[in-house]
């Protein structure tokens, strides 16, 4: 087994990052990408297949009870009949889509990105702040980030296959330069 650092650095508004990445990293960026992966697609496909999903009273009534500080925005949402309709089809769908995607490497960024705006929404929704700030959805959605930010789909998923995909004799990514967003 071969193993060794490499030096990452970043800098963003002036701030500037660096450290040190041990390449068995790479299997701990694959686990989170699964982990996400199957979880979303599992509570999805469950949603799914009940067919009785309905976000309707959850929107109404949850975020108001627990003091989230956006509660009438979800009241509003849970008050609109054509936005409850389309959540409701969205959150279930959506969780088996980003699941697979991660599961599968496929537009893992893209994935990952909803999959945060989704667990961005449940924190909010979901406001309890009696331990802290930081709560499960929370730490989920920082996960999802994660997930994007290192192209975990790179990692022994499609990504890595698609980005190199030749369109006039280049690679997608070098062609089009702004799938990278999506890709990886």
């Amino acid at each position: 087994m071969s193993t060794r650092e490499i030096t990452l650095e970043s800098t963003v508004a002036g701030f500037t990052a660096t450290g040190k990445l041990h390449t068995l990293s790479v299997w701990f960026i694959l686990a989170l990408r699964l982990m996400m992966g199957i979880a979303f697609f599992q509570s999805g496909l469950d949603k799914v297949l009940s067919g009785s999903f309905s976000a309707s009273g959850y929107l109404q009534n949850a975020p108001p009870s627990n003091g989230s500080p956006v509660a009438d925005l979800f009241v509003a949402m849970g008050q609109t009949p054509w936005f409850v309709d389309f959540v409701n089809v969205a959150v279930p769908w959506g969780e088996v889509l980003i699941g697979l995607g991660l599961i599968f490497g496929v537009l893992s960024r893209f994935a990952a990105f909803w999959g945060a705006f989704m667990m961005l929404m449940f924190y909010l929704g979901n406001w309890d702040i009696a331990h802290g700030y930081i709560n499960g959805d929370f730490a989920y959605m920082l996960v999802f980030l994660s997930v994007a930010a290192f192209g975990a789909g790179r990692i022994l998923g499609a990504d890595q296959y698609i980005e190199q995909y030749e369109i006039g004799g280049q690679p997608l990514v070098e062609r089009y330069p702004w799938t990278r967003y999506f890709l990886g």
